[in-house]
């Protein structure tokens, strides 16, 4: 069921973009400013989805085995930074956008 509505979504949202390519002038750069923010909301949304679950990942491993917190801190910071530095390359692909506009 998850897969159905996924896929339904993702097909709503492609057709919700076709009239950006046929629009000209001030509609274009409306839809254009649309897609930057939208981009943004799904990058910061799945980020802190992402963020989450490896906190709670990695808490609950240190709670179960406290003498392993050495070896989860460290790769748990490195993974938390990485999911980060996805929602910022979201954040300059949209101000790439937005300077088409």
């Amino acid at each position: 069921m998850k897969r159905f509505v996924s896929f339904i979504t993702f097909g709503l949202f492609s057709l919700a973009a076709l009239p950006a390519f046929a629009a000209e002038g001030a509609a274009a750069n409306g839809m254009v400013a649309f897609a930057a923010a939208f981009a943004i909301g799904v990058a910061a949304a799945g980020g802190a989805v992402g963020q989450g679950r490896a906190a709670a990942a990695a808490l609950e491993g240190i709670a179960r085995n406290p003498g392993a917190q050495n070896k989860i801190f460290t790769p748990m910071i490195l993974g938390l930074a990485l999911i980060e530095s996805l929602v910022i390359y979201a954040l300059i692909i949209a101000f790439l956008l937005l300077g088409k506009v």
